[in-house]
């Protein structure tokens, strides 16, 4: 089985971006959805893109996002990818790939089989489809440390790359990938200790693990 590449999302200080790199992830979310609680300011980005620079690979994580946020973002994060967690549509989200001309990952939130379906309607649109769980109405659309029946991926057959997200932790992500397969696995709440708290010891017991199948 291939190892699968490691995210660590909802970077938001030096010290836990140290600890993914340390721990030698692929990537570093970082996020600018300002209701969540790993929300991390423009003021704040520079230092976080200057120490990732050539080290890891930066993902901005989006929702709904106007293209002046995008802009922004992108230049002063000095942004690698961009990821969409919101509604929107392949329309939207190719357009955002090509005027930003940078990957673009679609997350799709699952609860049921149908959910894996909608995947194919953004071939092509999206460079990356990352599958979360489905949250309650009303809540953030992520960062809740809630997962879904993981066994829907197997219905998956689009040719665009995938990831695993949702729920995912230390003691269950070996798991995770021994059962799907994922060639990318993304964690943000299961390796915190507290809402929007990143904790060192954890990112490096999830990448230990992820290593471990």
């Amino acid at each position: 089985m291939v190892i699968p590449a490691i995210k660590i999302c909802g970077i938001s200080t030096p010290e836990a971006l140290d600890a993914a790199i340390r721990n030698r992830a692929e990537y570093a979310g970082f996020n600018f959805f300002p209701p969540s609680p790993r929300f991390v300011t423009i003021r704040d980005l520079p230092v976080l893109a200057e120490r990732a620079s050539g080290r890891i690979s930066s993902v901005g994580v989006f929702v709904d996002p106007d293209d002046g946020m995008l802009s922004e973002s992108v230049t002063a994060g000095r942004l690698g990818a961009i990821q969409l967690h919101g509604k929107e549509t392949p329309e939207r989200t190719a357009q955002v790939k090509a005027q930003f001309g940078l990957p673009v990952w679609k997350v799709l939130s699952v609860s049921s089989a149908s959910d894996i379906e909608r995947a194919a309607s953004y071939e092509g649109a999206a460079d990356f489809l990352l599958f979360d769980a489905k949250t309650p109405k009303g809540t953030l659309p992520g960062g809740m440390g809630l997962s879904f029946d993981w066994s829907l991926l197997s219905a998956y057959r689009g040719s665009t790359p995938w990831g695993l997200a949702g729920g995912l932790t230390p003691d269950n992500v070996a798991q995770a990938i021994r059962s799907t397969g994922a060639p990318l696995v993304d964690t943000s709440s299961g390796v915190e200790s507290a809402a929007g708290i990143k904790d060192v010891d954890r990112i490096a017991a999830f990448c230990q693990s992820a290593r471990s199948i």
